[in-house]
């Protein structure tokens, strides 16, 4: 199929991106990895394309006051090779590789997988599992927005329609920091039937802050607090038995089996819990 018809513009600056979102059903333009199937299929139909590409200060991966900071335009390529991810925000450093495939990631952006919200993505449960925040500009100006707060259900957000993702921020992890990811897909690349994010503090011989973040079950990522809970505690068999999951049906596989296979990846994560990241 064909995209119905829209027009494009290219915006120079943050404040015209805003504001062309403003005049008129617009959707952003960033790698263009979901968006432009979703125009091929017509699953999306705006009036007008903003494309981002290009604006100053949408880039880059940075350091500061305890977080990294990544640009809303930052590739995925850029993100998996970026030496500071790997050493301070390793749980991305192990998801981004479970992204599509090489092409995808060389033009899909960080900032574009947070915003779209699909609820089997890796990115938007690392961001929950590592209580991050996304920073959000609009014509009122600037906000801060938590991980929690930010996924509000199906591809849905708590992004206005004139506002724009500019920036993601998570806590820089330190020694002490412990992570785990796994996802089972039918093939790699694919989207995930089901996978868990997850961090964690070492304290002794527990694990504290301890946030585990399903994706593929829902309509959004969500956190399995009963489960940590009990993880935390050291007791594998009972987190397991603790997971408040309701996966729904569907194309992919029955709710049923989404439940056991979490428990499976909830078991596999654990272990990982128990290493040292590089």
């Amino acid at each position: 199929m064909k995209p119905a018809p829209f027009a494009y513009k290219k915006a120079r600056s943050v404040e015209e991106a805003i504001a062309l979102l403003g005049t008129r059903e617009a959707r952003l333009l960033a790698g263009g990895q979901s968006l432009i199937a979703m125009l091929n299929m017509r699953l999306a139909a705006p009036a007008l394309l903003v494309d981002i590409n290009g604006i100053d200060g949408l880039g880059g991966i940075g350091e500061r006051d305890g977080m990294v900071e990544i640009g809303a335009l930052v590739r995925h390529a850029e993100a998996e090779r970026s030496a500071i991810i790997a050493a301070r925000a390793p749980l991305l450093a192990r998801a981004i590789p479970h992204i599509g495939h090489v092409a995808i990631r060389n033009r899909g952006t960080v900032g574009g997988s947070l915003a779209l919200a699909d609820p089997a993505a890796e990115l938007p449960a690392c961001l929950l599992a590592l209580g991050g925040e996304v920073d959000v500009r609009g014509p009122n100006g600037a906000r801060r927005i938590g991980a929690e707060e930010f996924f509000t259900g199906l591809f849905e957000t708590a992004l206005a329609p004139d506002e724009m993702l500019t920036a993601i921020r998570v806590p820089a992890a330190g020694r002490d920091a412990r992570i785990g990811f796994a996802e089972l897909s039918r093939r790699h690349g694919d989207y995930a039937l089901v996978g868990l994010a997850a961090s964690a503090r070492a304290d002794g011989g527990r694990l504290a802050d301890l946030r585990l973040a399903f994706f593929g079950v829902g309509p959004r990522p969500v956190r399995a607090r009963k489960a940590e809970a009990a993880l935390a505690d050291g007791d594998v068999e009972a987190a397991v038995e603790a997971l408040d999951l309701d996966p729904p049906d569907d194309a992919q596989a029955a709710g049923a089996v989404k439940r056991h296979l979490a428990g499976v990846l909830l078991r596999r994560v654990a272990r990982q819990l128990t290493e040292t990241h590089a």
